[in-house]
């Protein structure tokens, strides 16, 4: 089974009378232990397909299926607790909170999905300490 998988995905933008074509049939899967890079030049279509991929956007056509469901048959709140639990995104400008240690940046969501801490909390230092930012 496929952890992510797009059918025939596009998303068209109006601008005026001119429409413009961002994706145009985008097919691919991703399966378990994979990792994937999306790069391109600039304009070619790469945050479109991570706003879309996320649910933060609606495809004009095609689908997405994140294990076995379909992400346009989700509501809102279903697509929000699945950005929440199940998709990640690595930007390359992050915005940590100031006011947060970084181990509470990293448990941010944790918090707003209603979880304890504590038992991640060992978890949450081992792997800060392992990207050298233990002791911050």
């Amino acid at each position: 089974m496929n952890l992510l998988q797009t059918n025939g995905l596009r998303k068209q933008y109006q601008m005026g009378e001119v429409t413009v074509d961002a994706l145009q049939g985008v097919d691919f899967a991703v399966t378990k232990g994979e990792f994937i890079a999306i790069m391109g030049p600039s304009g070619s279509g790469k945050s479109t397909l991570l706003h879309l991929l996320g649910g933060l956007d609606i495809p004009s056509d095609g689908e997405i299926v994140l294990g076995e469901r379909r992400l346009a048959h989700l509501t809102d709140d279903e697509i929000t607790i699945v950005r929440r639990r199940q998709i990640g995104f690595i930007f390359q400008f992050f915005n940590l909170l100031p006011t947060l240690t970084a181990a509470e940046n990293v448990a941010l969501p944790l918090l707003i999905d209603g979880r304890s801490l504590t038992p991640y909390l060992p978890r949450i230092d081992e792997l800060l300490t392992l990207v050298g930012l233990g002791d911050r």
